[in-house]
């Protein structure tokens, strides 16, 4: 008990560290360049200091919870009596069909519960007046996240180079850049970066490295990063089909252009 609380007070005084020089700029221009005084500063005191204990709390959630979580999975989905194959014998590709299921699945969860895509979602809906529905929104990024995953595991797996997958798929976002309506553009490549946060990120990060480390051939440090570019990138690639394809529906074009 003693030890799990020291080791909250070094996380309290880490974030503390980190997050102080934020609200130092904040404060002195609130005060130096705008030159007006802090409104409400007994609210924005306590608020800071939840904010402050939440992502605390939040770090420790990660190193109890998540982290080992995405270790766990990954060794067990890969360990060769899930698999039915000798403990001696090098597994095929396909012998990991469970792995990229996982994958998708935990993709597709943790971006739909992702609180950014959510609030992104509901601001959308409500700027455009209802032409970009949220919940559609917020499905068409969490499938792209659960393909970008399912792919990027794939590679892990394989062991391709990731450059390739890269540079193809963002082939494919300037195509559909050049077709898709322009009031869903700046969405689309917001929805990339905004699906990579607090729920996504540790368990995508930590499904990566233990897979890296489970399979085979594998380095952890060369082929256990770079599934968060999957997952940045294909809900780009989703939003902007799916907004292709709800043009598609109202204008019976399939190459129309706004």
């Amino acid at each position: 008990m003693i030890e799990s609380l020291n080791h909250f007070a070094k996380t309290l005084l880490t974030t503390c560290r980190d997050v102080l020089p934020i609200a130092g700029i904040i404060i002195g221009f609130q005060l130096l360049v705008i030159r007006r005084p802090l409104p409400h500063p007994k609210k924005m005191l306590i608020g800071f200091l939840y904010l402050l204990l939440g992502i605390a709390f939040f770090l420790e959630g990660l190193n109890l919870a998540l982290f080992p979580l995405g270790n766990l999975m990954a060794d067990q989905l890969t360990s060769p009596e899930f698999l039915g194959i000798d403990p001696h014998q090098s597994p095929s590709w396909v012998s990991y069909l469970w792995v990229y299921v996982f994958a998708a699945c935990i993709g597709f969860a943790t971006a739909l519960a992702e609180p950014s895509l959510l609030a992104v979602a509901i601001k959308a809906e409500e700027i455009s007046a209802g032409a970009i529905n949220a919940l559609g929104l917020r499905l068409a990024v969490s499938s792209g996240v659960a393909f970008g995953l399912a792919l990027g595991t794939f590679r892990i797996v394989t062991g391709t180079e990731l450059y390739l997958y890269i540079s193809i798929s963002y082939l494919i976002v300037i195509i559909q850049t050049l077709f898709a309506p322009k009031m869903i553009i700046g969405l689309a490549y917001d929805s990339g970066g905004v699906t990579t946060s607090t729920v996504t990120v540790p368990l995508v990060t930590a499904l990566g490295l233990g897979l890296a480390a489970n399979v085979p051939g594998r380095n952890p440090l060369l082929d256990g990063f770079g599934l968060i570019a999957f997952a940045c990138l294909f809900p780009i690639i989703a939003v902007l089909g799916y907004a292709k394809l709800a043009e598609w529906r109202s204008t019976g074009s399939p190459f129309s252009k706004h």
